[in-house]
């Protein structure tokens, strides 16, 4: 499969995405467990999407956006846009994931204070798991160009499938990831700090704060199955696919904080992703019919989703809670701790 991605351009991302982690782990262990505070969030956030158009301005400079040579800016121009799109794409569609973690957050009553460290925990897991999933989907997409229709008919799945679990609240009760876990550990009732596993009445037992963490590494499988086949209808290049989804994911926790108490009033905003879902799952099936232009793909995902989210300024939620199109069903209200 071709791709922009040179050995140097390679390296370049590795060690900045090295450094990056580095630094947000040494950040959390100076500061230690403590409140995000909205205004620490909008730093970190405002300093993640810098950082990501400084790399898709680097990555244009570094193709010849600058240059003499037409073909060179050409392609320069191409990346740059395809970049873009995939990273406004995933980003998107992690604002939905937020609103899970959000709703395990709240269901598990898990201190403010620990919550950054468990997001870090997660975005790891999904920094991973998506290496993983995007080498493996570029190499069938070589290797059989028909699974390009099978992401497709997936996308179309389950954008309506979001649009129909838009405003549904989760079953937690019922879910059986968590029934699971509860078979195979025993869950002390009460929180130990940070600690995973803790000592009640002589028996080791599991906290609530690792239970959070195995389940949010479970949302971020189901989101990864959900996104990745999403960029792919955008680009090819695995390059470009990685950078515009680890972009998109490392400033996840700073954006959670930033959006934890905004989330009742994007209500309307999982419809406007189910939309777009549907739009690349048809870029995807119509592939080899119409290439729809990456510039076309990319002003319909920002004008679909600005309008979702000024009418949900505008038209108050029907209930108590809006989340998005989780993925565990229906869920009832309890005050009960677990």
């Amino acid at each position: 499969m071709e791709s922009i991605g040179s050995p140097l351009m390679w390296s370049l991302f590795s060690a900045f995405v090295l450094v990056a982690l580095f630094v947000d782990f040494f950040a959390m262990r100076k500061q230690g467990a403590h409140r995000v505070s909205t205004k620490e969030a909008a730093i970190w956030s405002l300093v993640w999407v810098g950082v990501s158009f400084v790399f898709m301005g680097w990555m244009w400079w570094y193709l010849g956006g600058t240059g003499t040579d037409e073909s060179a800016r050409a392609v320069a121009n191409d990346k740059s846009l395809e970049f873009l799109t995939g990273y406004l794409i995933e980003k998107a569609l992690a604002v939905d994931n937020i609103f899970v973690f959000l709703m395990l957050f709240t269901y598990f009553a898990v201190p403010a204070e620990f919550q950054k460290r468990v997001l870090m925990i997660g975005i790891l897991g999904a920094l991973v798991l998506r290496a993983v999933m995007i080498l493996v989907g570029a190499w069938l997409i070589a290797q059989f160009h028909w699974i390009l229709y099978v992401f497709g008919a997936f996308l179309l799945f389950t954008g309506i499938k979001m649009w129909w679990a838009a405003g549904q609240e989760p079953d937690l009760d019922n879910n059986p990831a968590l029934k699971w876990i509860r078979g195979r550990f025993k869950i002390s009732p009460t929180y130990d700090g940070e600690k995973m596993f803790t000592m009640v009445d002589g028996v080791k037992m599991a906290t609530p704060l690792l239970v959070v963490i195995l389940l949010i590494g479970i949302v971020d499988i189901v989101f990864a199955v959900d996104s990745i086949p999403a960029i792919f209808a955008i680009t090819t290049d695995p390059f470009i696919v990685l950078t515009s989804n680890v972009f998109a994911i490392l400033g996840l926790r700073a954006m959670y904080f930033l959006l934890a108490n905004m989330h009742e009033r994007f209500h309307l905003l999982s419809y406007g992703l189910a939309i777009v879902l549907v739009f690349i799952g048809a870029k995807m099936l119509l592939i080899d019919v119409y290439k729809i232009p990456v510039a076309v793909s990319l002003g319909f995902t920002a004008l679909t989703l600005a309008v979702t989210m000024i009418l949900s300024l505008k038209i108050p939620p029907k209930g108590a809670q809006q989340g998005g199109a989780y993925p565990f069903g229906s869920k009832k209200k309890t005050d009960e701790h677990r």
